[in-house]
């Protein structure tokens, strides 16, 4: 996979120094504005990338790169999709995916037209511990509740409250409790139990972005609840209770980094399968997998799992537009 990373974000500078773990992975280039151009050559020194790019439409048709992975805001995540697949380069895209339904139908069907993958980075999906529960979820019976949580005090709250709206709080850039961390536990939830029978988002909305909310996934005999916050701090973990026994995560939802359970009658014990300590790591050894071997099958069952997510979303972010907002 000779990768073109299109950012220089936060989300970059934490991934870059652990490339060397993935096999078959090669930094052909990095993209980013005119103005970091001085940043992207550090980078680029520091971690062995090929090219500087400054120019995206020159970054797509740079022939040396097959793979683009868009980590830039999220209000330009189809744009820049959109983009790299019609330059024929295959997409690995930051969650959350994109902000409308009607943009991944789009993609997906550019992606399918053009032989492409076209894939969701989305680490919850690909750690070896939520591996594990899925494949061990009968363990507790028939499934009742599940909670996921994710509340994380923002480093952008103190400027946000004062008036500063950043892209983390801005909802035209796709910012948001529920975009930013309960994306997260969407896709524990979803991906344990697919597209829920209905939605409801009640949501703390402060100039027009939800700063914390409960999400509530209906599944007939199965509820899962999905709080998220931005504005506050709070234990983070995921728990599953069924009529037999239960599950629980400690820690958010994209790490896992361990796993309990407790089958009626027995003991409490623990698992933890985790193969590398950095989260992103395994989903892109799974992504080399899936371009190397080109393998459309499995992206076409991520783009279903992805399309349940965003199919929650959009009924949650709706949900938001009528309510009443905090002071």
């Amino acid at each position: 996979m000779r990768l073109a990373v299109i950012g220089a974000g936060q989300i970059v500078a934490d991934f870059l120094p652990h490339v060397a773990d993935i096999p078959g992975l090669e930094l052909a280039a990095i993209y980013g504005r005119p103005p970091r151009r001085e940043h992207l050559e550090k980078l680029q020194a520091q971690f062995g990338i090929k090219r500087v790019h400054t120019d995206l439409d020159e970054c797509l048709a740079d022939t040396s790169i097959d793979t683009v992975w868009v980590a830039v805001p999220n209000s330009l995540h189809f744009e820049v999709s959109r983009k790299a697949l019609e330059a024929g380069k295959h997409v690995i895209c930051e969650k959350p995916f994109v902000l409308e339904e009607s943009e991944l139908r789009d993609l997906r069907t550019l992606a399918t037209e053009r032989d492409l993958i076209l894939i969701e980075a989305i680490t919850t999906q690909y750690l070896a511990n939520y591996r594990w529960i899925k494949e061990h979820l009968d363990l507790v019976g028939k499934v009742k509740l599940i909670q996921s949580d994710y509340s994380q005090y923002s480093s952008r709250y103190d400027a946000f409250r004062e008036g500063t709206v950043l892209p983390a709080f801005d909802p035209a850039q796709g910012g948001g409790a529920l975009m930013d961390l309960g994306i997260y536990a969407i896709h524990f939830v979803v991906g344990l139990l697919g597209r829920p029978q209905n939605v409801t988002y009640t949501a703390n909305v402060q100039r027009g972005v939800d700063t914390s909310g409960v999400l509530v996934l209906d599944y007939g005999d199965t509820t899962a609840v999905c709080v998220c916050a931005k504005d506050s701090d709070g234990p983070i973990r995921s728990k599953i209770q069924g009529e037999d026994g239960w599950i629980v995560v400690d820690g958010s939802p994209n790490v896992m980094t361990s796993v309990s359970y407790e089958t009626r009658g027995g003991a409490a014990k623990q698992v933890d399968l985790t193969n590398h300590p950095h989260r992103m790591v395994e989903e892109f050894v799974a992504f080399e997998r899936i371009i190397r071997e080109h393998d459309t099958a499995q992206r076409d069952r991520r783009l279903d799992h992805s399309a349940d997510v965003l199919f929650v979303v959009a009924a949650a972010r709706a949900a938001t537009a009528p309510q009443k907002e905090t002071a």
